[in-house]
């Protein structure tokens, strides 16, 4: 989003639902609103904030708040009017629950998106967990980003290697590279 914003575009981010250790520093809405100027309730509406280390609809339920839908999370999406780039973070993995009734495929699917970027750590694992995660987000083909990627470490390198020269996938391993491959839209 700072390399985005950097090159001059309008970004902004959304975050539909958060659950988290209460007493945490900062949320991702903190760290979504801190990179695109945004107030964090603006990237997460603040009823959908859930102080508590679950999955959202876990921490909610937990909390004793009341359930709510992919459906419910789509319709609270407000984005500005002008905008050139709109960015979506899920929670947890491709499979987690997001909501009651679905999870951040289900959100996915319903969202449609241009991009989407599948965050990957670059350690051991890393390879299963792609080529797994990129059965279940059929038919998009998106762009992998090797989180904490260290080029002076041989599993990295070998990580990215494989995933590329193996698997074809579009792999990148800095902000500034995951910018180059957004489009405004």
């Amino acid at each position: 989003v700072e390399a985005l914003r950097a090159r001059g575009l309008t970004v902004s981010a959304r975050k539909p639902v958060q659950s988290f250790e209460d007493g945490s520093e900062l949320s991702d809405a903190d760290v979504l609103a801190a990179a695109t100027g945004e107030a964090p309730h603006v990237v997460c509406p603040e009823h959908r904030w859930y102080p508590m280390g679950l999955a959202p609809p876990m921490a909610a339920h937990a909390l004793s708040a009341p359930p709510f839908t992919i459906r419910d999370l789509v319709c609270e999406l407000v984005w500005p009017d002008a905008l050139d780039i709109g960015v979506v973070e899920g929670a947890g993995g491709l499979r987690s629950p997001l909501a009651a009734d679905g999870d951040n495929l289900d959100l996915l699917h319903a969202l449609r998106p241009d991009v989407v970027v599948l965050v990957a750590d670059a350690e051991l694992g890393t390879i299963n967990a792609v080529r797994l995660t990129i059965i279940g987000l059929q038919p998009y083909r998106p762009v992998v980003v090797l989180n904490r990627f260290d080029p002076g470490r041989e599993l990295h390198r070998r990580n990215l290697e494989w995933l590329t020269a193996v698997d074809g996938l579009d792999v990148v391993t800095t902000p500034v590279a995951v910018a180059d491959r957004l489009r405004p839209i």
